[in-house]
């Protein structure tokens, strides 16, 4: 218990969670999207979501919840409260700029080109054969 007496409510404000369907704009809002539709993007992964925040600087925080794969936990504050970053003032602005940013992201631009070569080299199998009597 001396270790939940260390924690301070303040401590529980400096980190905040963002979870994928926050910036799914396949989500309506009572589904659990937090950002208009108009900028949010097509089913995005938490680690697309670690990959753009800590691009930019922004410190993941370690978790052990059921859910660690399926969300991200990210400091906003330090310790005196003061913003870790300027442009991120709020979770809002963080969940703003990781959806501006995941369509830029590397895998999201190779994804549409090598789908297609993907899918013409698991064709040809032996398919349809059945066991001669």
């Amino acid at each position: 218990m001396a270790c939940a007496a260390a924690r301070s409510p303040a401590d529980q404000d400096r980190f905040i969670c963002i979870y994928p369907a926050y910036l799914n704009n396949k989500k309506t809002n009572t589904e659990g999207r937090r950002i208009p539709i108009s900028k949010a993007v097509e089913n995005p992964t938490a680690t697309e979501i670690q990959d753009v925040c800590s691009a930019v600087g922004l410190n993941k925080n370690k978790t052990y919840s059921r859910e660690w794969n399926r969300r991200v936990q990210v400091q906003l504050k330090q310790e005196d409260g003061s913003l870790c970053l300027v442009q991120f003032p709020s979770r809002k602005s963080v969940m703003l700029y990781a959806a501006e940013m995941i369509p830029k992201l590397k895998t999201r631009t190779q994804k549409a080109g090598g789908a297609d070569q993907s899918l013409q080299q698991g064709e040809g199998g032996k398919k349809g054969k059945g066991k001669k009597k």
